[in-house]
């Protein structure tokens, strides 16, 4: 009912205003009853039981405030975030728009959210039975960065299944330069000594705009300091020539379907140089269940999606699901972790 009626609603609104009532639907939706494990799609991921491979990317519930209703659609793993030690309004609107003729999204948010401490709340009072990662971001105006993603990991330590150290972002200036190697090793080393104690994974989440020995360079810093994974990837600044909608000229972050290209080419460089010492995440442009297992036989232990939902409705992801059992069924593989890599 939800994908019938209400999605196309929603999509008549006013972007933002729309993703505001989403996830106070969302919120209002109960966890999902446990299902019995599918042994095809269940897997593991970085010590990581996920009941099935199709996950959420961070950015869609920024607060954690409906991670229970988000479980329900049918995700095997739900990213909130990205959350910053201190709130922050982000960026100004408009900052969010649809590109509905290239099945796309342009996001400028500035990391809008409601800070460390709502966030650790929320993650006190999650369902059960939800795997939930928290994507960490630094604030705007913070003089030490490293030190923001560290004093994330200290205070959701406990409370999140894994932990994502997200310096690809477009939309706060001066981030990304955090991937070139010097600031990235500081980074890394201090998040290895602020890991938890519990032991759960710490994945990097890079831009798909790296040159190929810029990604090469993450990976090793990443195998040096002993990340369990790298998510690949986020959101670009590249304006593909062939982009129709009016909206294409907007500054920010372009997602979705246009990202593909290279959302692929830096998951393969990525798959390359880790020689299967870093788990995977493929992110960007996933939109069904035959771009999900293009992504796992590049290399990807797992994949998430979140523009394809704007454009195709909550429905989406028992579709994705579905599809990708058959299709893995149909090519020979009896589990995910048999279909990982072999494409390389």
């Amino acid at each position: 009912m939800l994908s019938a009626v209400a999605a196309p609603l929603l999509r008549r609104m006013d972007p933002e205003t729309a993703h505001r009532l989403a996830i106070s639907a969302l919120a209002l939706m109960p966890a999902p009853r446990p299902a019995a494990p599918d042994p095809v799609l269940t897997t593991r991921l970085a010590g990581l039981t996920l009941p099935n491979p199709i996950g959420l990317a961070a950015g869609l519930d920024k607060n954690a405030e409906a991670l229970g209703g988000l479980a329900g659609l049918g995700f095997g793993f739900v990213e909130a975030g990205s959350v910053t030690p201190r709130p922050q309004e982000g960026n100004p609107r408009p900052r969010l728009f649809r590109l509905t003729e290239d099945a796309a999204v342009i996001n400028r948010m500035g990391f809008n959210n409601l800070g460390l401490e709502a966030f650790a709340a929320r993650l006190d009072r999650r369902p059960p039975g939800v795997l939930v990662g928290a994507n960490l971001g630094a604030n705007k105006d913070s003089e030490d960065r490293a030190a923001d993603y560290v004093a994330g990991l200290r205070r959701l330590a406990g409370r999140a299944d894994w932990f994502t150290v997200n310096v690809s972002s477009p939309n706060t200036p001066g981030l990304r330069a955090l991937q070139g190697r010097d600031a990235l090793d500081d980074l890394l080393g201090r998040v290895a000594e602020a890991r938890p104690a519990d032991g759960a994974p710490v994945f990097l989440k890079i831009a798909p705009d790296l040159e190929p020995m810029e990604i090469i360079e993450i990976v090793q810093a990443a195998r040096a300091w002993k990340l369990d994974g790298l998510i690949v990837s986020n959101t670009t600044v590249a304006r593909p020539a062939d982009l129709r909608s009016l909206h294409a000229g907007e500054t920010g972050g372009l997602s979705g379907a246009p990202l593909k290209p290279l959302a692929r080419r830096a998951l393969s460089l990525a798959a390359e140089a880790s020689e299967r010492q870093l788990a995977l995440i493929a992110a960007g442009g996933v939109d069904s269940g035959e771009e999900a297992l293009i992504r796992i036989r590049m290399g990807a232990g797992a994949v998430q999606l979140y523009s394809a939902l704007v454009h195709h409705g909550p429905g989406l992801v028992r579709r994705i699901v579905a599809d990708l059992r058959a299709r893995l069924l149909a090519e020979g593989f009896t589990t995910i972790s048999e279909a990982v890599g072999t494409a390389r």
